[in-house]
């Protein structure tokens, strides 16, 4: 069995990854770390600052980990106030990440590229695996820059590091952590709370968007897959749904009559407008058979089941 560890694990991904990966391996073989300390303190844990290399190397040999899943990063809207301190963690955690791996030799490294990386000269519909990318946050052009880094790391060093280009992702179990698409976790709670809603995207807004469990699923399986079926090691395009404002409001309509949603757009709009309103992810689907499982309607009706008992209605 392999020795996984999870960096980021208490954030909005990681904390759906980790309850899968534990499932799949067993707890005793995936250890989940974070800067801060978890709540509750379920299954093998460690509290790691990712850009001390001594300290994540000392976990690496704690646990004979060959396996990571390297899930830190300051996401797209909170890294526009401090851009230095989002590139040092973005960029300098990813380094640290591919040199241990290269240096121990590990099985196989995930870490997550984003949307972000392309930009506003890129194709909005469809947008190809390989095209225009030219980011204009921060955050996009981090990811970018690992892309390249995770690609050279495979040709020079024989790193197996592996990557997937999320859309923005939804789900329930843990608040969001400062992304442009994180109106579309907010409203479900606002739905329950309040039956009203105001979105900082204009109404007809579309991006590209996967429910957290398609996202863990295909993580999961592009992990599994074999070496010779992943042939794409910068990041692939994954994609699932695609709805703006508007579309999520109708739908969570069905569930909650009543429900309003109004529109302030903010800073976060230009972030959106930059990004693609759908995703070609063909290449993933034909190299290692990625499909995805929920449509819209399918999520908004888990997600308001779901938090129905963690909100106050």
């Amino acid at each position: 069995m392999h020795k996984i560890l999870v960096i980021g694990a208490l954030g909005q991904l990681g904390s759906e990854l980790i309850e899968a990966l534990r499932r799949l391996h067993g707890e005793d073989n995936v250890v989940a770390s974070d800067l801060r300390e978890p709540t509750i303190k379920n299954g093998l844990f460690e509290q790691l600052n990712v850009l001390d290399k001594q300290a994540l190397e000392a976990i690496v040999n704690k646990y004979g980990v060959t396996r990571i899943y390297h899930l830190a990063a300051i996401l797209s809207a909170k890294g526009e106030s401090d851009p230095k301190f989002a590139w040092d963690l973005n960029m300098n955690s990813l380094i640290n990440v591919l040199e241990i791996a290269k240096e121990k030799k590990l099985d196989r490294i995930y870490w997550p590229s984003s949307i972000a990386v392309f930009g506003p000269n890129t194709p909005r519909e469809n947008t190809p695996q390989h095209t225009i990318m030219d980011p204009n946050t921060i955050y996009g052009i981090s990811k970018l820059a690992g892309e390249r880094w995770c690609e050279y790391y495979h040709e020079k060093y024989g790193v197996d590091v592996r990557s997937l280009r999320y859309p923005g992702l939804i789900g329930y179990k843990a608040k969001p952590g400062g992304g442009t698409t994180d109106y579309a976790v907010d409203i479900y709670y606002k739905a329950l709370e309040e039956k009203r809603y105001t979105c900082f995207l204009k109404a007809n807004s579309y991006l590209p968007m996967m429910y957290m469990e398609d996202a863990v699923s295909a993580t999961i399986e592009l992990m599994q897959a074999e070496e010779h079926s992943v042939k794409i090691r910068s990041s692939y395009n994954v994609g699932a749904l695609s709805f703006s404002p508007k579309d999520i409001a109708e739908s969570i309509n069905r569930h909650i009559p009543g429900f309003q949603i109004d529109y302030d757009p903010d800073f976060r709009q230009a972030i959106a407008d930059s990004w693609p309103s759908s995703i070609d992810d063909s290449a993933a689907r034909n190299d290692w058979g990625w499909q995805h499982s929920f449509d819209l309607d399918k999520m908004t009706k888990t997600i308001l089941q779901g938090l129905k008992s963690q909100v106050t209605i």
